[in-house]
């Protein structure tokens, strides 16, 4: 995107070409051509960016709205209204007799992701609501009811998987070499007294997307930044996810470089198996 001074340079330059402007030679900056440009060349870098922006919003929603895809299926289910009937014969809800604050409470799904299935034709989306400020899972009564919208609002022949898990497990076993003189042995800030660590793992956890891929990395990376971590030792990392058949989280297993989870998001299951040493 062009600057004003960039777009003025333009006109300049043409300004330069034409014969007729050549008594517009005043080299002071307050002069009046040379603030007339100046006006000018704002508005116009202005207007260059609300038509990128109005053409990045309708791309954007061309290709979201798009029936069948998956972004579509996605964007359904962040639409839907727990409580609220569709109208007859189409995909929106009849909500018409709902205060705003109703609609808002009747919108539980927060986070969605879908993708294709195993099988061809068929398409797996994962969901979470949030509640306390963290990823949890919607009740059973909302997913049958989330169930039967997308029997409903679903392309023919199409078979939907709903995931609607609790967290994967993240198992961390991490060696932080600390600096003694800011993070004590249990890796307090001797300053502020709190867990900078832990503190910062949890923040790692919250910006990583829905369904997004943990890329053990970019989680040693955010430890670095931590004030008073000089090296970050990872030891192992394991995650377990839950076998909706049993109802019970599985064996963990290793992870050796990323990890996408199966329910679409992580829970650290615990601090305990991070040790502090001091570096020789």
């Amino acid at each position: 995107m062009s600057t004003a001074q960039e777009i003025k340079n333009e006109m300049i330059a043409v300004k330069n070409n034409e014969s007729a402007l050549q008594d517009l030679n005043s080299d002071s900056k307050v002069s009046i051509w040379n603030l007339l440009f100046f006006i000018v060349a704002v508005c116009v870098g202005d207007l260059r960016k609300q038509f990128a922006s109005h053409r990045e919003y309708v791309e954007d929603y061309l290709y979201n709205q798009k029936s069948g895809t998956l972004p579509w299926y996605r964007n359904k289910a962040l639409e839907f209204q727990y409580g609220f009937d569709l109208r007859e014969g189409t995909d929106k809800f009849n909500d018409e007799a709902a205060t705003g604050e109703q609609i808002e409470a009747s919108k539980i799904i927060k986070y969605a992701t879908a993708s294709n299935g195993a099988q061809r034709g068929s398409i797996v989306i994962k969901v979470a609501t949030e509640k306390d400020g963290k990823l949890s899972t919607i009740e059973p009564g909302q997913q049958d009811a989330l169930e039967a919208y997308f029997e409903e609002v679903k392309w023919a022949g199409r078979e939907i998987t709903i995931i609607n898990h609790l967290a994967d497990k993240l198992y961390l076993d991490l060696r932080i070499y600390r600096d003694p003189l800011i993070l004590d042995a249990d890796g307090v800030s001797i300053r502020k007294g709190n867990k900078p660590v832990e503190d910062a793992l949890n923040e790692f956890m919250k910006e990583l997307p829905f369904n997004g891929e943990l890329v053990l990395q970019s989680l040693v990376d955010k430890l670095q930044l931590v004030e008073g971590v000089r090296i970050v030792h990872v030891l192992k990392v394991k995650s377990s996810s839950l076998d909706p058949t049993t109802d019970a989280y599985g064996e963990p297993q290793v992870i050796e470089v990323s990890k996408i989870p199966a329910s679409g998001y992580f829970e650290i299951e615990t601090f305990d198996n991070i040790s502090y040493v001091v570096s020789n």
